[in-house]
Order: C-alpha cells, then sequence, then structure tokens
C-alpha cells in the first residue's frame, strides 16, 4: 500500500475495565507510530503512513502485530480496518469481527470495490432520514450515489450535503488523526443475553443505559455536550451514531430522549441486536451546565424526582430505584436494574 495509510481499531472492552487502560493503550500504540487518536473508550485510529518504512513491515502485517500486543498485554481483541483514508478506514472496521482485520488497498479499482455494494446507510453523515429520501429516487447502494451527478445530490439534500455525499460515495476524505488526547467520556453498555430482535427491548436497554450514565454524570459532577450510541449485531458488524445535544446535561430524561432519537434515525428492521452502548461525550463540569427555558411544566417533574432518587441511591444503593418502564412484567423480587459495568440481568 502506498500513499497513506489509516488504521482503525475496535477493541472488546471487560465489563470493568481498568481506569488507567486507556492510557496504557495509548502508550502502546504510540510504540508503532506517534500518530494515535484513541477515541474512549473502545475505538482508536493510526497513522501508519510514515511507520510502514520504519517497520519493515506491510500494512497487513503491522495490522496484526498491533492486535497481537493489544491481546497479549491487556487481553484486547480487537476488529481493525486499513485504508487509505478514515472514512474507509472506520467502515471496513465497522464489518470485520473480532481479531480479524480487513485491508483495503489504495487503487481506485479496489476502492471502488469495496464501496459501490454497501447500503448508502453505511457512509458516515447519511441518517435514516437522508436514506429514505435517497431511496424513493433509487438511490440505495454507494454505487448508485457514485453515478449521479453532485448537483443532482445538492436538489435532493442540500447543497452542503450533496456535496458531501457525492465526495464519500468515491472514496473520498481528508479527515486527519489528530493524536490531541479526546475529550473526556463516560461508556454504558448493555449485552443481550441473546440477538435481541425486539425494538422494545432495544428501548428498554436504552432507557436502563441513559439512567445509569446519567447517574454516573451527577455523581462525577460533569455534563455530556455530546451522546453517541454504538450498536453491535449478531454478523459482528456495528453501527455508531453521534449527535451533539441542544443542551449540555446530566439528566436522565434527557440523555434517554437522544439516544431514542439516535436510536430512531438507523432505521433498524428486524435487526438481530448483540449489544447496545452509548457514551457521553465531551464531558465539562456540571456548574458550566445552562438549561432552556421551556413552557412545559412537565420537563420539570422528572428531574425533581431525580433529585430524590439520586438521594435515595446514595443511602440505600444503586438498585434501589429504577424508572418504572423497566419494571413492567417484572416480578417485585427480581427488579431489571442495572448491574456493575454496565451490564442488565437478563430480561
Amino acid at each position: 500500500m502506498s500513499g497513506r495509510c489509516i488504521l482503525h481499531l475496535c477493541f472488546g472492552l471487560p465489563a470493568d475495565p481498568d481506569p488507567e487502560l486507556p492510557e496504557r493503550l495509548r502508550r502502546l500504540l504510540e510504540g508503532f507510530t506517534p500518530r494515535v487518536q484513541l477515541i474512549e473508550p473502545d475505538m482508536a485510529v493510526l497513522d501508519l503512513t510514515g511507520a510502514l518504512l520504519y517497520w519493515k513491515r506491510d500494512a497487513r502485517s503491522v495490522t496484526e502485530l498491533v492486535q497481537l500486543r493489544a491481546l497479549a498485554f491487556f487481553g484486547l481483541r480487537s476488529s481493525a480496518g486499513v485504508a487509505p483514508n478514515r472514512m474507509l478506514a472506520a467502515m471496513a472496521c465497522a464489518l470485520t469481527g473480532p481479531g480479524r482485520r480487513t485491508v483495503i488497498d489504495d487503487s481506485p479499482e479496489t476502492i471502488s470495490a469495496f464501496l459501490r455494494p454497501r447500503p448508502v446507510g453505511e457512509l458516515p453523515g447519511v441518517g435514516a432520514k437522508a436514506a429514505a429520501t435517497l431511496a424513493e429516487y433509487g438511490l440505495h447502494t454507494v454505487g448508485d450515489i457514485a453515478d449521479v451527478p453532485q448537483l443532482t445530490l445538492q436538489r435532493l439534500l442540500s447543497a452542503r450535503a450533496g456535496r458531501a455525499l457525492h465526495e464519500r460515495a468515491r472514496g473520498r476524505d481528508t479527515t486527519t488523526v489528530d493524536p490531541t488526547p479526546a475529550p473526556a467520556s463516560i461508556s454504558v453498555e448493555h449485552r443481550f443475553t441473546r440477538d435481541e430482535l425486539d425494538p422494545a427491548q432495544h428501548r428498554r436497554a436504552l432507557l436502563a443505559l441513559g439512567d445509569q450514565l446519567g447517574a454516573r454524570l451527577r455523581d462525577s459532577g460533569q455534563i455530556a455536550t455530546g451522546l453517541t450510541c454504538t450498536v453491535r449485531y449478531a454478523d459482528h458488524s456495528a453501527t455508531r451514531r453521534g449527535r451533539t445535544l441542544t443542551e449540555a446535561t446530566h439528566h436522565t430524561v434527557l440523555l434517554a430522549r437522544a439516544a431514542y432519537g439516535i436510536y430512531d434515525s438507523l432505521g433498524l428492521q428486524r435487526a438481530r441486536v448483540r449489544s447496545i452502548a452509548l457514551r457521553a461525550d465531551a464531558l465539562r463540569p456540571d456548574e458550566q451546565a445552562t438549561r432552556q427555558l421551556t413552557l412545559d411544566q412537565g420537563d420539570d417533574k422528572p428531574l425533581a424526582l431525580e433529585a430524590v432518587a439520586d438521594r435515595a441511591r446514595a443511602r440505600y444503593g444503586y438498585n434501589v430505584l429504577c424508572p418504572a418502564a423497566l419494571a413492567i412484567n417484572v416480578a417485585p423480587s427480581a427488579p431489571w436494574t442495572m448491574e456493575r459495568g454496565g451490564r442488565l440481568p437478563p430480561s
């Protein structure tokens, strides 16, 4: 592989990871290249462009060595995607199972062969609404998009979105690897005991994750300015979507509402989901929080109840209370509550 070489890694973290693991992992990765961007808690991007000559190996061999050392030193299995830019590397990684790697050469033929059959929804920035709009005009795959003139895409979407989609459908991405440490984040994950098809169970998991995420943010005195949802499927592929919150918050009801919005934007239909994770991004001290004025007094009631629940949990433990929606159809002796490490007991 000549030109740029970007490695995108997704790690399978343990249920209760060591708080020092991200920094230790960063040091290991910086042993391969100084251009490492660690996207906590389970992703890293490396620019291997200048490292291949130093290691006297090709991209696949260096990637295998990175995965082997992460497994040997920290017990972390990882999926890896290698490509000439970050977008392609991330897409390749999302389609790769744990312990495996997908390498996309920088030849136009290889990039085209990888991209053209992919559903248009796999391109970054294409949500359910945009995908539905494109589908109305018979544009279902990346190849369909690549064959459409840019001006047509701009008329269907918008000038900016159409231009970006035109570039991405041709495998073009100029995003660089920024070694600056990412803003602090907090993540929680729910792993289903079986591949779950029921959207109602997906939403219950999102509510429970939002509840735990909010409790951890309030306990640490922080607010989140963004939220990222990662859905992993039975075939080991994954979909990741994020959004900036309209107001930075640590309130469960607002986090859960945003999580539902992200989930709905995925447009999942009979998807066999293996796990769902939520990540609170770009954390800030909670004294910087602001509240947007609203005429709906109903929004204030959950926040008042939340403060009462926090005091009860501080005294009697986290599992003393849970949102009512999580207790539906569950025996009183076995409430559907969160365990340590962000997992939920079997429903």
